[in-house]
């Protein structure tokens, strides 16, 4: 829920929460700040599928989650998620934020409004130059996810973003796939639908 529209709600939560509790980053570039990747911002735009995230309670338990973007024209974006709770038979819920691109971060910062006064940081860490899979993460590395513009991803390219991710200084033992289809459910590797990590 950062500003995902699945990272959107994500940040709602963290923000009131101080985040998701996280365990201590054993990776040896833990504590190399984030650098933030310049995007095209309207080929940006649009829906992202959430393959993958770091679990934590505002968006555990979502299957089918997604991230719709929509550029406005006093610069700001609508920031739209959608996910089912609990399972693909239940009702798709839904978020919106409004985000503010901070200035000179080449459109890869989003200050995400979760509302009027608070605000969270959301950084796009990395996007393929085909503009088909992005990293997104946040400062401190609590949390990241793994956005792709169709719902699957093989595993090849989900273990070279993985790889990506680790360069940046997360623990990547801590992402976990989310269901977009069914036959996913219970794999290994996704994240379970009953809440549990």
């Amino acid at each position: 829920m950062i500003r995902h529209s699945a990272a959107g709600a994500a940040l709602v939560f963290a923000a009131l929460t101080g985040c998701s509790g996280s365990q201590p980053n054993p990776n040896p570039l833990a504590d190399v700040p984030l650098k933030v990747a310049a995007v095209d911002l309207p080929r940006y735009m649009g829906r992202w599928y959430v393959i993958a995230n770091i679990p934590y309670f505002a968006e555990r338990d979502f299957v089918a989650s997604r991230a719709e973007w929509t550029l406005r024209e006093d610069g700001r974006i609508d920031d739209h998620f959608y996910g089912r709770k609990g399972g693909f038979d239940q009702p798709e819920s839904h978020y919106q934020f409004v985000d503010s691109v901070v200035p000179g971060s080449g459109g890869g910062h989003w200050r995400v409004r979760l509302f009027w006064p608070i605000y969270v940081s959301q950084l796009t860490l990395y996007v393929d130059p085909d503009y088909r899979y992005t990293l997104l993460g946040y400062p401190d590395k609590s949390l990241g996810w793994i956005f792709s513009r169709t719902p699957t991803m093989d595993d090849a390219t989900y273990r070279s973003l993985l790889m990506r991710l680790s360069a940046m200084g997360y623990d990547t033992s801590r992402f976990r796939r989310v269901p977009q289809l069914p036959e996913q459910l219970g794999k290994p590797g996704f994240a379970p639908s009953n809440g549990s990590d």
